[in-house]
């Protein structure tokens, strides 16, 4: 379990004073200066040093991706660009960032726009978030004010950053159909390569990172790379936001240590399970896109990337939607299965014509109007829409049917022989 002298969000839940004042109280702010006199090679160097990977799903590591960045700012400038989207249903982490830890945030993107040779900062935000950005701004404009942002700051690299408001479309989340809206084009994803690192924002060298991982940045070089790198297991280094949601006692958000059982972060945070463990069904461990684990799968399982790829799911946000015994599991995914129909842009035809085909043979599937032969039909389509879209939607609207069919196969077999032998009952009845 993480010791409280480890956390970094240390207003997580928004007990103390969010603002300038406060912030500074907890830490933030300090010696940053220091770490820009060190070059962008040194801040580049402690991030990799650390073993930060990001923490908006994909678990790419933060350094690496920050070091493609052009080493010479030619005829464009550089940007660095905040996904601060989180529209991934039961992710609700970066906007307590937003609204209780804003500095570190702030703090972040002017030592990670320095790195990267970056003047301007835009910080993209889910349009739902209304209240979370106007927290942001206030934050923003403080350090605009005490000059610790903006031209001629005190830190001595000139960084200005805006706050870009979305129109709640969930494609958005994904960096490049970010980069067009935030262009004042329609939210579509861009076909890579290039990569923003060489054409983003404007045609210019862009880096594109989650909130969470921008804010863990100032904490890691006040207390060093292997401070960060000795918690959690390796290659899965650091602390994590988890959001913990669903059928346990407790609902909470909690910074805890990659890699800690899933057992003890239920029990410890969240008050176990709802009935107990042994009504445990079903966990989705990293919100709403990645493969549902069967309660036998899941119970001592470490809580990180690698550990929940062995077993075909994944870490993703680590929004943890726990399910017990009451829940519907075909019906639920069936939901899952909607939004991702709703949310797709159709620009590829897979994921336009697919997402909408899964979810309309789940719902048969839910009611079990359906032949069993379907169910390898629809975990063939699953495997044409993944890996053949622009964008990471397809395989997001395909992972969590695979997961269904995979652990739960036989819950569908069973409805469609309930809904047959109901029908074959009711038969003779009409006859008569």
């Amino acid at each position: 379990m993480l010791a409280d002298k480890d956390r970094i969000f240390t207003n997580l839940y928004g007990l103390h004073d969010p603002g300038l004042k406060g912030a500074t109280a907890r830490g933030a702010w300090d010696g940053t200066k220091k770490f820009i006199d060190q070059g962008q090679d040194w801040v580049i160097e402690q991030v990799k040093g650390s073993g930060l990977r990001g923490r908006g799903g994909a678990g790419f590591p933060t350094g690496l991706k920050w070091s493609f960045m052009p080493k010479e700012v030619g005829e464009r400038p550089h940007y660095l660009v905040v996904n601060a989207d989180e529209s991934e249903p039961g992710t609700c982490k970066d906007r307590e960032i937003m609204r209780h830890d804003p500095h570190l945030l702030i703090e972040g993107c002017l030592i990670a726009g320095f790195s990267m040779r970056a003047h301007t900062g835009y910080i993209y935000i889910r349009g739902e978030f209304i209240r979370e950005r106007e927290a942001l701004q206030r934050a923003i404009d403080e350090a605009y004010e005490a000059k610790l942002i903006g031209p001629g700051n005190k830190h001595g690299w000139d960084f200005d950053l805006y706050v870009h408001h979305g129109a709640g479309a969930y494609i958005c989340g994904e960096e490049t159909a970010l980069l067009e809206s935030l262009e004042g084009k329609k939210g579509m994803p861009r076909l890579k390569p290039p990569f923003p690192a060489n054409v983003g924002l404007y045609g210019a060298p862009t880096t594109v990172n989650n909130v969470e991982s921008i804010a863990v940045v100032p904490t890691i070089l006040r207390r060093g790379a292997s401070w960060f790198s000795g918690l959690g297991r390796p290659n899965n280094a650091g602390t994590k936001l988890f959001c913990i949601s669903g059928h346990v006692n407790r609902p909470c958000n909690v910074e805890e240590e990659m890699g800690i059982p899933f057992r003890e972060l239920i029990e410890k945070h969240a008050g176990g399970v709802r009935g107990g463990w042994d009504n445990l069904l079903a966990v989705i461990p990293g919100g709403s896109s990645v493969p549902c684990i069967p309660a036998e799968t899941c119970r001592d399982l470490p809580m990180d990337f690698d550990s929940l790829k062995a077993v075909k799911s994944g870490l993703g946000t680590a929004a943890v939607i726990v399910m017990d015994k009451s829940t519907d599991i075909v019906r639920a995914i069936s939901r899952i299965s909607y939004f991702y129909k709703h949310e797709s842009c159709g620009q590829c035809t897979p994921c336009r014509e697919g997402t909408g085909w899964m979810w309309r043979v789940l719902e048969r599937m839910a009611r079990g109007q359906a032949e069993k032969s379907e169910i390898d039909n629809l975990l063939d389509v699953t495997y044409q829409v993944e890996g053949h879209t622009i964008c990471a939607l397809g395989d997001a609207a395909a992972w969590p049917v695979q997961g269904l069919i995979r652990h739960f196969r036989g819950e569908i077999e069973r409805r469609i022989d309930d809904y047959a032998a109901s029908h074959a009952e009711a038969a003779p009845v009409a006859a008569e």
